[in-house]
């Protein structure tokens, strides 16, 4: 019960804060490092293998799927990143539609975010479903756009409390979702503010949200929130078919504006339509030198625009992933990572990026202000 009252106490504080900073003309969407440091927090990495063997269900934690152990979130903040994404699997937090929250997946969950906490860390919570539930269509008769609201609502009920949560990632990728998402993005961003007046939201789009593709796919996808704090969110890969797969190897040489012609595409949306953004994946194989300098073009070209990222991947069970930043068995830190950290420190104040004065941003951004 104490600890209650202090998580309470503490959130009373913070957002007594927040209603300061509102009145004082900062953005909803201004954030501080945990540690104080320069800038927001700009650079994060996905903390995956909880999402791991969805056709698995409901699975065993430890052997189809891992949550991460606390040492996991400390060589991160070891090394300087405060910002964690985490996938989830909406089945095995609620095993049918309808059904109680699992009492396991929700313990594992807190768990998560009371490492984050421990180190200083914020999390940002992914449902990892690519628009459906059993394979069944968000929005389809198998699948009600009630039924996906309600766990949002019920989830955003359980950890709107906790001093680690940074926001609520809706849905990763949906994809062939025959115009479906739109509507059920809604119907989330709905639910979870009859609860939850404060915590970002990210919405991801269409066609598994390519950044690349985002106008082509995306165009209209403007969600309502009435607290005005809905950060659209693009994913990236380097790779010829964007897949992240790098199925024929790593060329010896890549464009090294790659990344950055990828990502304009999402940034240049959000900047005519005055919305807020985040990169929530991208990655590249360690081993080829032509894509680190791309990537590092790329977060070079984010950090000018103030659009934090997650990069894929870190967290246990990745072993010889191409892709990971765990340590290497010896210890030794992946390539990938240094390229992270040189992008860490930041002027940033608030998400970005500053939107586009010739564009339609003021009619598309919601108008109405938080209120309590």
């Amino acid at each position: 019960m104490t600890m209650n009252i202090q998580k309470r106490t503490a959130r009373a504080a913070t957002i007594a804060l927040g209603l300061a900073a509102a009145l004082a003309g900062a953005s909803a969407f201004a954030a501080d490092q945990p540690d104080g440091s320069r800038g927001i927090p700009l650079v994060g990495i996905n903390m995956s293998g909880a999402g791991f063997a969805p056709e698995v269900l409901p699975g065993k934690n430890g052997t189809n799927y891992f949550y991460p152990e606390k040492r996991h979130f400390t060589y991160y903040r070891q090394k300087g990143i405060t910002l964690i994404r985490f996938p989830f699997i909406w089945e095995r937090v609620q095993h049918d539609l309808g059904a109680r929250l699992d009492f396991e997946q929700i313990r594992l969950l807190k768990r998560t975010l009371d490492y984050a906490h421990q180190n200083g860390q914020q999390v940002i919570l992914d449902m990892h479903n690519y628009g459906r539930y059993k394979d069944q269509l968000i929005g389809s008769s198998a699948v009600p756009y009630s039924a996906y609201a309600e766990v949002w609502r019920e989830l955003a009920e359980t950890f709107k409390d906790h001093p680690a949560l940074h926001g609520y990632d809706i849905m990763n990728e949906p994809h062939g979702t025959v115009g479906l998402w739109p509507g059920a993005a809604q119907a989330a961003v709905d639910a979870i503010r009859e609860v939850d007046r404060e915590t970002l939201i990210f919405v991801e789009g269409e066609r598994w949200s390519s950044a690349y593709h985002w106008p082509q796919v995306n165009a209209n996808l403007l969600i309502k929130d009435p607290s005005n704090r809905i950060v659209y969110e693009g994913h990236l890969y380097f790779d010829p078919d964007f897949s992240g797969r790098y199925q024929k190897g790593n060329p010896d040489e890549v464009d090294p504006m790659l990344g950055v012609e990828r990502a304009r595409p999402f940034v240049e949306w959000l900047k005519r339509h005055g919305q807020k953004g985040f990169l929530g994946e991208y990655g590249v194989p360690g081993d080829s030198p032509a894509m680190l300098q791309a990537m590092d073009n790329m977060l070079q070209y984010l950090n000018e625009n103030c659009i934090p990222s997650a990069y894929w991947a870190g967290g246990p069970g990745w072993n010889n992933y191409a892709l990971s930043v765990e340590p290497r068995a010896d210890g030794a830190d992946r390539p990938q990572l240094a390229i992270l950290q040189k992008h860490l420190d930041n002027d940033c104040t608030e998400y970005g990026p500053t939107p586009d004065a010739s564009g339609d941003g003021a009619a598309s951004a919601p108008a109405t202000q938080p209120q309590e």
